[in-house]
Protein backbone atom coordinates (compact mmCIF):
# COMPACT_ATOMS: atom_id res chain seq x y z
CA UNK A 1 0.00 0.00 0.00
CA UNK A 2 1.63 2.91 -1.02
CA UNK A 3 1.57 6.75 0.91
CA UNK A 4 -1.45 9.22 0.51
CA UNK A 5 -1.26 11.88 -2.13
CA UNK A 6 -0.28 14.85 -1.03
CA UNK A 7 -3.58 16.47 -1.64
CA UNK A 8 -5.51 14.31 0.79
CA UNK A 9 -2.95 15.09 3.10
CA UNK A 10 -2.80 18.81 2.46
CA UNK A 11 -6.62 18.58 3.37
CA UNK A 12 -6.41 17.28 6.51
CA UNK A 13 -4.87 20.52 7.88
CA UNK A 14 -2.20 19.37 9.86
CA UNK A 15 0.41 21.73 10.92
CA UNK A 16 3.06 21.00 8.41
CA UNK A 17 0.46 22.53 5.56
CA UNK A 18 -0.70 25.17 7.55
CA UNK A 19 0.77 28.79 7.87
CA UNK A 20 2.44 29.12 11.01
CA UNK A 21 0.51 31.56 12.97
CA UNK A 22 3.27 32.30 15.52
CA UNK A 23 5.26 33.61 13.21
CA UNK A 24 3.10 36.46 12.21
CA UNK A 25 4.02 39.70 14.46
CA UNK A 26 0.03 41.18 14.41
CA UNK A 27 -3.00 41.54 12.37
CA UNK A 28 -3.16 44.36 10.02
CA UNK A 29 -6.67 46.19 9.45
CA UNK A 30 -7.35 50.07 9.31
CA UNK A 31 -9.15 51.23 12.01
CA UNK A 32 -12.70 52.86 11.68
CA UNK A 33 -13.64 56.32 12.97
CA UNK A 34 -12.21 56.37 16.69
CA UNK A 35 -11.12 59.42 17.95
CA UNK A 36 -7.59 60.20 18.24
CA UNK A 37 -6.28 57.67 15.82
CA UNK A 38 -6.47 59.86 12.93
CA UNK A 39 -2.86 60.69 12.73
CA UNK A 40 0.05 58.54 14.66
CA UNK A 41 3.98 58.70 14.56
CA UNK A 42 5.84 55.72 13.07
CA UNK A 43 7.79 54.45 16.24
CA UNK A 44 9.51 51.07 14.91
CA UNK A 45 10.15 49.31 11.19
CA UNK A 46 9.54 45.64 12.38
CA UNK A 47 10.96 42.41 10.41
CA UNK A 48 8.13 39.64 10.17
CA UNK A 49 9.03 36.36 9.26
CA UNK A 50 5.59 35.36 8.15
CA UNK A 51 5.28 37.90 6.08
CA UNK A 52 7.43 39.07 2.55
CA UNK A 53 7.23 42.85 3.72
CA UNK A 54 8.03 44.41 6.94
CA UNK A 55 5.71 46.39 9.58
CA UNK A 56 5.62 50.05 10.84
CA UNK A 57 4.54 50.49 14.35
CA UNK A 58 2.55 53.36 14.67
CA UNK A 59 1.45 55.07 18.05
CA UNK A 60 -1.51 57.17 17.65
CA UNK A 61 -2.28 60.46 20.19
CA UNK A 62 -4.49 58.22 22.58
CA UNK A 63 -1.29 56.57 23.00
CA UNK A 64 -2.38 53.65 21.53
CA UNK A 65 -0.51 51.72 19.22
CA UNK A 66 -1.19 49.67 15.95
CA UNK A 67 0.74 47.66 12.92
CA UNK A 68 0.56 48.65 9.12
CA UNK A 69 2.37 47.29 6.53
CA UNK A 70 5.23 49.49 5.72
CA UNK A 71 5.72 51.45 2.33
CA UNK A 72 8.94 52.14 0.72
CA UNK A 73 10.65 55.43 1.56
CA UNK A 74 9.38 55.42 5.55
CA UNK A 75 11.52 56.44 8.34
CA UNK A 76 10.83 55.88 12.17
CA UNK A 77 9.55 59.67 12.94
CA UNK A 78 7.35 60.32 10.10
CA UNK A 79 3.12 61.17 10.49
CA UNK A 80 0.63 59.07 9.27
CA UNK A 81 -2.83 60.25 8.97
CA UNK A 82 -5.88 58.17 8.43
CA UNK A 83 -8.15 60.66 6.37
CA UNK A 84 -10.72 61.28 3.59
CA UNK A 85 -9.08 64.45 1.89
CA UNK A 86 -7.65 64.93 -1.13
CA UNK A 87 -5.11 66.83 0.10
CA UNK A 88 -3.33 64.76 2.39
CA UNK A 89 -1.98 62.27 -0.77
CA UNK A 90 1.52 61.14 0.57
CA UNK A 91 3.25 58.10 1.08
CA UNK A 92 2.12 56.07 4.09
CA UNK A 93 -1.13 57.78 4.40
CA UNK A 94 -4.04 56.04 4.67
CA UNK A 95 -6.91 57.09 2.37
CA UNK A 96 -10.37 56.01 0.44
CA UNK A 97 -9.61 55.08 -2.76
CA UNK A 98 -12.09 57.78 -4.07
CA UNK A 99 -9.96 60.83 -2.86
CA UNK A 100 -6.65 59.54 -4.25
CA UNK A 101 -5.70 60.95 -7.53
CA UNK A 102 -5.62 58.57 -11.01
CA UNK A 103 -2.26 57.06 -11.40
CA UNK A 104 -1.75 56.83 -7.78
CA UNK A 105 0.51 53.64 -6.50
CA UNK A 106 -1.48 51.98 -3.46
CA UNK A 107 -1.57 48.94 -1.55
CA UNK A 108 -3.50 46.95 1.35
CA UNK A 109 -6.59 47.71 -0.70
CA UNK A 110 -9.98 46.87 1.13
CA UNK A 111 -12.66 44.83 -1.34
CA UNK A 112 -15.34 46.02 0.46
CA UNK A 113 -15.49 49.03 2.92
CA UNK A 114 -14.62 47.79 6.42
CA UNK A 115 -12.61 44.68 5.69
CA UNK A 116 -9.37 45.86 6.96
CA UNK A 117 -7.64 45.20 3.62
CA UNK A 118 -6.96 42.28 1.33
CA UNK A 119 -5.44 43.28 -2.15
CA UNK A 120 -1.85 43.87 -2.60
CA UNK A 121 0.18 43.16 0.60
CA UNK A 122 3.28 41.67 -0.42
CA UNK A 123 6.46 43.00 -0.74
CA UNK A 124 7.44 45.44 -3.79
CA UNK A 125 3.67 45.16 -4.56
CA UNK A 126 1.75 48.20 -5.72
CA UNK A 127 -1.79 48.76 -7.86
CA UNK A 128 -2.80 51.78 -9.82
CA UNK A 129 -5.67 53.86 -9.71
CA UNK A 130 -7.07 54.62 -13.17
CA UNK A 131 -9.96 55.89 -12.86
CA UNK A 132 -13.21 57.24 -10.87
CA UNK A 133 -17.24 57.02 -11.67
CA UNK A 134 -19.75 58.26 -9.41
CA UNK A 135 -19.47 55.79 -6.62
CA UNK A 136 -17.27 53.59 -8.02
CA UNK A 137 -13.11 53.36 -8.52
CA UNK A 138 -11.49 51.32 -10.70
CA UNK A 139 -8.10 49.89 -9.94
CA UNK A 140 -5.30 48.50 -11.55
CA UNK A 141 -3.80 45.39 -9.71
CA UNK A 142 -0.26 43.95 -9.96
CA UNK A 143 -1.32 41.59 -12.49
CA UNK A 144 -2.38 44.07 -14.47
CA UNK A 145 -6.08 43.01 -14.12
CA UNK A 146 -8.44 45.64 -13.63
CA UNK A 147 -11.02 45.39 -10.66
CA UNK A 148 -13.62 48.07 -9.96
CA UNK A 149 -14.32 48.86 -6.01
CA UNK A 150 -16.26 51.30 -4.06
CA UNK A 151 -14.66 54.66 -3.31
CA UNK A 152 -15.16 54.17 0.30
CA UNK A 153 -13.02 51.75 0.10
CA UNK A 154 -9.36 52.45 2.36
CA UNK A 155 -6.18 51.94 1.04
CA UNK A 156 -2.45 53.12 1.98
CA UNK A 157 -0.43 55.62 -0.29
CA UNK A 158 2.73 53.84 -1.86
CA UNK A 159 4.67 50.81 -3.17
CA UNK A 160 5.34 47.90 0.03
CA UNK A 161 8.60 47.86 0.87
CA UNK A 162 10.91 44.26 0.73
CA UNK A 163 10.93 44.55 -3.09
CA UNK A 164 14.39 43.59 -3.88
CA UNK A 165 13.46 39.96 -1.92
CA UNK A 166 13.76 37.96 -5.19
CA UNK A 167 16.98 39.84 -6.59
CA UNK A 168 18.93 37.25 -5.01
CA UNK A 169 18.24 33.66 -6.27
CA UNK A 170 17.66 30.64 -4.15
CA UNK A 171 21.26 29.04 -5.07
CA UNK A 172 20.71 25.53 -2.62
CA UNK A 173 17.25 23.35 -2.92
CA UNK A 174 17.14 23.62 0.63
CA UNK A 175 17.32 27.37 1.12
CA UNK A 176 13.81 27.33 -0.89
CA UNK A 177 11.83 24.50 0.69
CA UNK A 178 12.87 26.52 4.76
CA UNK A 179 11.36 29.58 2.69
CA UNK A 180 8.66 27.36 1.14
CA UNK A 181 8.11 25.38 4.99
CA UNK A 182 7.64 29.17 6.86
CA UNK A 183 4.71 29.64 5.01
CA UNK A 184 2.85 26.11 5.10
CA UNK A 185 3.84 25.30 1.62
CA UNK A 186 5.12 22.61 0.12
CA UNK A 187 8.63 22.11 -1.59
CA UNK A 188 9.64 20.32 -3.92
CA UNK A 189 6.50 19.26 -5.67
CA UNK A 190 6.85 16.15 -7.41
CA UNK A 191 5.42 15.18 -11.12
CA UNK A 192 2.52 12.52 -10.69
CA UNK A 193 3.72 10.76 -13.83
CA UNK A 194 7.46 10.60 -12.09
CA UNK A 195 5.91 8.82 -8.86
CA UNK A 196 5.26 5.16 -8.79
CA UNK A 197 1.78 3.81 -9.39
CA UNK A 198 1.33 3.03 -5.78
CA UNK A 199 2.23 6.65 -4.87
CA UNK A 200 -0.35 8.46 -7.40
CA UNK A 201 -2.61 8.01 -10.05
CA UNK A 202 -0.42 9.04 -12.51
CA UNK A 203 2.87 7.28 -11.45
CA UNK A 204 3.92 3.75 -12.79
CA UNK A 205 4.66 2.54 -16.83
CA UNK A 206 7.33 1.75 -18.61
CA UNK A 207 7.69 5.69 -19.34
CA UNK A 208 6.03 9.09 -18.18
CA UNK A 209 2.80 9.33 -18.74
CA UNK A 210 -0.53 9.66 -17.10
CA UNK A 211 -1.65 6.70 -19.22
CA UNK A 212 -5.14 7.56 -18.60
CA UNK A 213 -7.95 10.65 -18.69
CA UNK A 214 -6.42 13.27 -16.25
CA UNK A 215 -10.34 14.72 -16.02
CA UNK A 216 -11.85 13.14 -13.15
CA UNK A 217 -15.20 13.79 -11.99
CA UNK A 218 -16.58 15.90 -8.97
CA UNK A 219 -17.63 12.70 -6.95
CA UNK A 220 -14.03 10.74 -7.46
CA UNK A 221 -12.56 8.96 -4.38
CA UNK A 222 -10.19 11.21 -2.59
CA UNK A 223 -7.06 8.95 -4.04
CA UNK A 224 -8.24 9.36 -7.39
CA UNK A 225 -9.40 13.15 -7.64
CA UNK A 226 -6.41 14.73 -9.25
CA UNK A 227 -5.61 16.08 -12.56
CA UNK A 228 -8.45 18.49 -14.20
CA UNK A 229 -11.69 18.33 -11.38
CA UNK A 230 -14.58 17.56 -12.73
CA UNK A 231 -13.44 20.32 -15.77
CA UNK A 232 -15.99 21.72 -18.45
CA UNK A 233 -13.40 21.44 -21.15
CA UNK A 234 -10.14 20.64 -22.12
CA UNK A 235 -7.21 20.80 -24.71
CA UNK A 236 -6.75 24.25 -26.55
CA UNK A 237 -9.80 26.69 -27.95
Amino acid sequence: MGKRLIQQRRGRNRTKFNAPSHRFKGEIKYFYDEKGKQEGIVEDIIHDSGRSAPLAEIRFKDNSKTLIIAPERIMVGDKIKISNKKGDVKVGNILNIGSIPEGGPIFNIELSPGDGGKLVRSGGSSATVVSHYKTKTVIQLPSGRFKTLDSKCKATIGVVAGGGRKDKPFLKAGKKHIAMKRRGRQHPIVRGVAMNSVSHPHGGGGHQHVGKPYTVKRGASPGRKVGSIAARRTGRK
